[in-house]
């Protein structure tokens, strides 16, 4: 057991991309990754690590075929939080999840986006803007909801199933639709 366990860390430092039995993938330095007392991973978790790091506090759960790809930059997810199945979280610009945050199932948060406004050279060849992403304390995320580049949910914040963040969301407001709007304010 000893000799399987040196050879893949061996194997890991060789092609840089290791599976770590049925359960967690990464791809990259896993050094990159720093998780918290107590947090849990279910299998099939993804963590891709590209020249940023992912930082995961205590208490938090992040479940089954979830994908964390720094591209390039952070990704931190704070204390208490959950995400749900087969979320994508990506870092280009840096994601911050406070704590207490749930992420239901199927959402999406990507802070970049592509320039495209020069219709005489390819989208993929004008580059990306990289803003980031703050998610505060005590929001919650609906199932299959994308939060776009430049976005800041603020403290208390509820995002409806399926809405499209694209602006800053208030403390404490209540959205929903595309672009989500606010329709209320928790009481």
């Amino acid at each position: 057991m000893f000799l399987l366990y040196n050879l893949k860390r061996i194997l890991y430092k060789i092609i840089g991309f290791i599976k770590f039995g049925p359960y967690i993938e990464i791809e990259g330095d896993p050094r990159k990754i720093k998780v918290g007392n107590k947090s849990y991973i279910e299998k099939g978790v993804q963590f891709r690590v590209v020249k940023g790091t992912i930082t995961i506090g205590d208490n938090c759960v992040i479940r089954r075929g979830v994908i964390l790809s720094t591209e390039g930059g952070n990704i931190r997810i704070g204390d208490e939080s959950t995400i749900n199945p087969y979320s994508v979280i990506y870092g280009d610009g840096n994601t911050f999840i406070g704590k207490g945050v749930r992420i239901a199932a199927h959402s999406i948060i990507v802070p970049a986006n592509h320039k495209f406004k020069n219709k005489d050279i390819y989208i993929k060849d004008q580059g990306l803007t990289k803003k980031g992403i703050s998610i505060m304390d005590d929001v919650w995320i609906g199932a299959g909801v994308t939060i776009l580049d430049g976005v800041k949910i603020n403290k208390g914040a509820v995002v409806a199933a399926g809405a499209v963040v694209t602006k800053e969301i208030p403390e404490y407001a209540l959205t929903m639709g595309i672009p989500a709007k606010i329709v209320d304010y928790r009481k």
